[in-house]
Order: C-alpha cells, then sequence, then structure tokens
C-alpha cells in the first residue's frame, strides 16, 4: 500500500486516563508512523473527538451545537497530535472544511494530495464540516477523496466483535467480516453512513487495538491480529 487514511479514535489517545492526552501513547503513534513515512508510505490521519466531548449523550443541548463542539474538539486533536509528529522529526499539515483563521488551511484534494506527495503527513479534522455526520464518515470521506489504498481504525479495543466484549465477556472477534455483513449485522465498526460509503466505494478497513504493541506498524508489514473489513 502506498496511501493509507489513518483513523485514531479519541478516547484511545487519551490511554488509560480516558480524557485528554496521554503523552506516551501519542508519542508511541508518532514513532511507528515515522517509521511508515521513512518506508515511503503517505499516511493521513482522522482524529475522534470522544476524549473531550460526547454531546450525542446530552438530553439538553441541541444536536447541531453539540456536533459543532464535537468538530472542534477533533481540531484540538489534530494540533496536539501533528505538533507531537512534529516533535519525533516529521513535516505535518492539518486540514479543516472550515476556515480555523491561521490555525489550519482550508482542505481541498489537490492541497492534500500535493502535501502528501510533499512528505508530510497530513491531518483532517472538522469532519465533514457538517452536524449529523460522525468523524467515521468524515474519514471514510477523506480516504475516498485523496483516493487511499485503505483505511486503518486504530481503536480501544481490537478489532470487530460480534457483540459488545465490554458488555459481554463471551463476545467473539472477528478475523475478516464482509462490509456488507457489518452493515446487515449492525456490527458497528463504523456508523451506517461510513458502512454505505465504504460499501459503494470499495475502500477496505483493517480495525485493531491501538493498544497494542507496535499495532500500526504490524499492521502494515502484514502482522496483522485485527479483522480485516472486506469490499
Amino acid at each position: 500500500m502506498k496511501r493509507v487514511l489513518l483513523k485514531l479514535s479519541g478516547e484511545a489517545l487519551a490511554g488509560e486516563k480516558k480524557t485528554g492526552f496521554d503523552e506516551a501513547t501519542c508519542i508511541g503513534v508518532a514513532d511507528q508512523v515515522k517509521k511508515l513515512a521513512d518506508d515511503g508510505i503517505q499516511v493521513a490521519i482522522v482524529t475522534g473527538g470522544g476524549n473531550f466531548w460526547r454531546g450525542r449523550t446530552s438530553e439538553t443541548i441541541d444536536r447541531t451545537k453539540a456536533d459543532q463542539i464535537g468538530m472542534l474538539a477533533t481540531v484540538m486533536n489534530c494540533i496536539y497530535v501533528s505538533d507531537i509528529f512534529r516533535h519525533v522529526g516529521m513535516k505535518t499539515e492539518v486540514f479543516t472544511p472550515f476556515v480555523c483563521g491561521s490555525f489550519t488551511s482550508l482542505f481541498s484534494k489537490d492541497a492534500a494530495v500535493a502535501a502528501l506527495e510533499e512528505g508530510k503527513v497530513i491531518f483532517f479534522a472538522g469532519g465533514t464540516g457538517h452536524p449529523y455526520f460522525s468523524t467515521d464518515t468524515g474519514a471514510v470521506l477523506r480516504a475516498i477523496e485523496i483516493e487511499a489504498d485503505a483505511m486503518l481504525l486504530a481503536k480501544a479495543i481490537d478489532g470487530i466483535y460480534d457483540s459488545d466484549p465490554k458488555v459481554n465477556p463471551a463476545a467473539v472477534k472477528y478475523d475478516e467480516v464482509s462490509i456488507q455483513e457489518v452493515i446487515d449485522k449492525k456490527l458497528a465498526a463504523v456508523d451506517l453512513t461510513a458502512s454505505i460509503l465504504c460499501l459503494e466505494n470499495k475502500m477496505p478497513m483493517l480495525v485493531f487495538g491501538l493498544g497494542e504493541e507496535n499495532s500500526i506498524v504490524e499492521t502494515m508489514s502484514g502482522n496483522f491480529t485485527g479483522t480485516k473489513v472486506t469490499v
């Protein structure tokens, strides 16, 4: 694979603290991505915002406003993580679908692809820029736009299960599953909109646990222990 989009869950970035940033975790991610970049692999990254904000659980705040706060949470995540990446020796650029002053660059496919080809690791913050679309959907959309070879989903759990392993200790993990089965069985690897985008645009996914040792590099080198989602 020459070009991939890596989706990092906000919770995974928070490590065991479950909120905010765990710097050691972020540095570990940066070190792994640097190995990929040094091997000539182009990497784009989307982060979730769950380490700061879970607005959809609120019964009082308007959904549109809750999603806007979530978008800003992902901007904070991308600014922080991109600077950690710079600390370990990579060039980075953060793109948003809306103007954020001088903090970020306004997204266009041409600008994003040009940055990748310059050797930068790029970050897509702010989701799609619209409410009612998750960061999963934003990640798949950007992966399709930049013509990524695959999406890597680094989560707080180590793959896709037939039920929630946090609730059901007997949950069984899939080694491989089709995106159609993910949709039909509502397996929640990504949300339904993102799943349908993957299906229609033949975007494969590799789902794995960020907490597993060297998991990003291992996934790209073929030593994969998560769940492969086929199209």
